[in-house]
């Protein structure tokens, strides 16, 4: 297949999308026929959500990835993702509907600079979000999702030197709940860096009955305000078996079409951020990811993940290590 250069200088096919055909059941058929799964994260849009055989956080996503017997997965969600799957299934053929797709948190944490971290805190056992690259993921001992972080930290000695990166937020809630002292990089998601407290505080007064669901990577005093912390996996279930009907959700906005559809009679209230001219609860990179992209994507089979051997080999080790771990908790 001839790449051409307007690809890879957009990072996506651009190449337009036939309007006399049936999308959804062109994506279908093709899928199909070259036996793809189509992977979509919970932050993904609604479109992408509802045509996706999965759709999960990240742990679920690796799982996932650890054992489709597709020869194709199409990961609807951001760059270190979809490295992820290629660490996991490195002979399959991974696809991202656009490679602008990347990560802020990820890019917080560039991996020149980790490495001289960690080696400046000899001893330290490395505990990595699975929010990074595949080289930070190599750096790394176990990697971790914000679903089993407290049941693989509470897994090691109590005695065990740690460091935590790249999510302080997620590192300091982390070390609240567990009792402890794990020496933290200093990164962040820039979407749940972005809610604000006062505008929340000021929602509750107008849905008094609603409860305030936050992701751990929001700042501590959104945290300590929240009725429920979880990972967005643990949010989308605590919905659904409370009895409550309304929520503020502060997460990013994709979680709420999951929502919806679990409870269509409950009500679902976006946590504002700071900037009320922005859509600032919503992940610029993924919903960079179209119907359109993903069409093409899976048509030319482009974008790929590309892994290189030597870093896939010790990427590999602390992702399978968190597998291990989560399974022994049934997480």
């Amino acid at each position: 297949m001839n790449i051409k250069s307007s690809w890879l200088k957009s990072g996506f096919v651009d190449e337009p999308v036939p309007t006399n055909i049936d999308l959804i059941q062109e994506i279908n058929r093709i899928k199909k026929e070259k036996n793809a799964i189509i992977m979509g994260h919970y932050y993904q849009k609604d479109e992408l959500q509802d045509i996706a055989d999965f759709v999960g956080d990240s742990l679920a996503l690796a799982q996932q990835a650890a054992t489709t017997n597709a020869d194709i997965i199409v990961l609807a969600g951001v760059h270190f993702m979809g490295e992820t799957a290629k660490i996991l299934s490195p002979d399959k053929t991974v696809l991202v509907p656009d490679l602008n797709a990347g990560c802020s948190l990820a890019d917080s944490c560039p991996p020149d600079a980790f490495k001289e971290f960690v080696e400046n805190h000899p001893g330290h056992t490395v505990l990595t979000y699975v929010n990074t690259t595949a080289k930070i993921k190599a750096l790394s001992d176990i990697v971790v999702t914000s679903t089993n972080a407290k049941s693989i930290v509470d897994s090691l000695p109590k005695d065990e030197k740690i460091i935590f990166g790249p999510d302080r937020n997620l590192g300091n809630y982390l070390n609240g709940i567990t009792g402890r002292e794990m020496v933290l990089w200093n990164g962040a998601c820039h979407v749940h860096e972005k809610f604000s407290v006062e505008k929340i505080v000021e929602l509750k007064k107008e849905f008094p009955d609603a409860l305030v669901l936050a992701h751990p990577e929001c700042k501590k005093p959104l945290l300590i305000l929240a009725d429920y912390v979880g990972s967005t996996a643990a949010l989308l279930k605590f919905s659904i078996n409370s009895e409550a009907k309304q929520f503020i959700v502060a997460t990013e906005s994709g979680i709420i079409h999951q929502m919806k559809k679990a409870c269509p009679d409950k009500e679902f209230i976006p946590a504002p951020p700071n900037d009320s001219t922005c859509a600032c609860n919503d992940c610029e990179y993924m919903k960079l990811n179209t119907i359109e992209k993903l069409y093409n994507c899976l048509k030319y089979e482009w974008p790929t993940i590309e892994v290189s051997e030597d870093i896939r080999v010790e990427a590999v080790k602390p992702i399978n290590r968190m597998l291990d771990i989560s399974e022994k908790f049934g997480l």
